[in-house]
């Protein structure tokens, strides 16, 4: 090779060299654009769970799902993780709305843990997805928020939403399957309060019913503020029910457990709830000996999370230790999974530019619709096109009595896979 040929071979090697530098040998941004992270800076996720109020016992197992995979899983690319303030759902739509205005105004926020209730989530997911973030619910179960698992999205879907919760649609024949089958019983009501999540456990669980065989006597539904469920409860009375299934809250499920027995013609009615009233506070309460509860399988015993090598034991050692107890629900691995899933899809979309860690957006989107047997806490973790990613294990308790409650809710009596 003569010199001028040696010149320009190097000043070609020089070129490239120089746009590499410049990132013109970079991925192209997707549609959704890029978050740029510059050093000293962290890269920014938020936690929106229900933190104060009745369902409080939720939402602060899931925040502090959150903050220890962060911890756990460690930086990325040497960028730490921060969600600043823990944001309130309220679980309400009026309170999702609120939190995630606020999160889409700061457009550094990549992605969203929560929110903890369905009904945030209707008001809440469409803002943050519409803004290009991902948004990652632990603890939302209705089937509004994903598909009818039969291809249809629901009515409340918006791409980008994803949860590592299951599908209640799941937990509806579950129940529907127990009732029937294991226990008997040929006629059953059920109670909602209008939410997304308990109308639509309540309608799943009728649905699934009535295909098995059994006969629904009564659907209704209450005010969540409502104490005399009298009146509701004589109105289920009249159809002469064998067993009454009530996916609600407390306080409102206190008082419909409370009440019905004093109703004349449900003085023998079995008594249903779900996931939504297994918690301390309301096993505790004497009216709720011998109820059944439908909900996630929490047997996760050494399940492990493969970003962060900590099993479900491990982080309920560490969390009874920082806590001083074990999570009242039955979300805290759902939120570990979720925040992981996060932070690996971030890592998947983002690369170093300089000082500056570039995240694509659309890229965090398709790393999370393509993960298929991701090895969690709550199990192997798939998501379908409907962002439906969750372990769908149900298991129904019996809850025998209330001055044992772990004992209780370790009964299981019944599985469906």
């Amino acid at each position: 090779m003569n010199k001028k040929l040696l010149t320009l071979f190097a000043a070609l090697v020089a070129l490239s060299l120089i746009a590499a530098a410049c990132g013109e040998d970079r991925p192209e941004a997707g549609a959704l654009g890029v978050v740029e992270v510059n050093e000293g800076e962290e890269i920014q996720i938020r936690s929106l769970n229900a933190i104060t109020g009745d369902v409080a016992f939720l939402g602060l197992p899931n925040q502090r799902g959150v903050e220890l995979a962060i911890e756990h899983f460690g930086s990325i690319h040497g960028f730490g993780v921060d969600i600043g303030t823990g944001l309130d759902d309220l679980c309400s739509a009026d309170g999702g709305q609120a939190a995630a205005q606020a999160i889409v105004a700061d457009d550094s926020v990549v992605g969203v843990i929560g929110t903890s209730c369905s009904g945030a989530a209707v008001a809440a997911a469409p803002l943050v997805t519409n803004a290009g973030m991902v948004m990652i619910s632990p603890s939302n179960t209705s089937p509004a928020l994903t598909s009818d698992l039969a291809g249809t999205a629901g009515e409340n879907y918006s791409v980008g939403y994803y949860r590592t919760a299951h599908n209640d649609l799941y937990q509806g024949a579950a129940m529907a399957e127990f009732v029937y089958e294991e226990l008997g019983l040929t006629s059953a009501a059920a109670i909602h309060d209008g939410d997304p999540y308990t109308q639509g456990l309540a309608q799943a669980f009728a649905d699934a019913y009535e295909e098995l065989g059994g006969t629904v006597t009564g659907f209704t539904g209450v005010n969540k503020e409502d104490t005399d469920m009298v009146p509701v409860l004589t109105e289920i009375a009249a159809g002469g029910p064998d067993a009454l299934f009530f996916p609600i809250f407390q306080p409102a499920g206190d008082h419909v457990a409370a009440q019905a027995s004093g109703v004349a013609g449900l003085e023998n009615v079995v008594l249903l709830a779900a996931d939504g009233l297994l918690t301390d506070g309301f096993l505790e309460l004497s009216q709720t000996a011998g109820m059944y509860f439908s909900g996630p399988d929490v047997r996760f015993g050494d399940n492990t999370n493969e970003s962060t090598g900590r099993t479900a034991d491990d982080f309920l050692a560490e969390y009874e230790t920082l806590y001083g107890g074990a999570p009242e629900a039955a979300f805290w691995a759902h939120s570990y999974d979720a925040t992981t899933l996060l932070l690996e899809a971030v890592e998947a979309a983002s690369y170093v530019d300089g000082d500056t860690l570039v995240i694509d957006r659309q890229g965090v989107r398709d790393y999370l619709n393509g993960v298929s047997d991701y090895s969690g806490l709550i199990g192997s973790i798939s998501c379908d096109e409907f962002g439906d990613c969750g372990a769908q294990r149900i298991t129904v308790i019996h809850h025998e009595d209330p001055n044992d409650i772990a004992t209780s809710k370790a009964n299981v009596v019944f599985e469906y896979p």
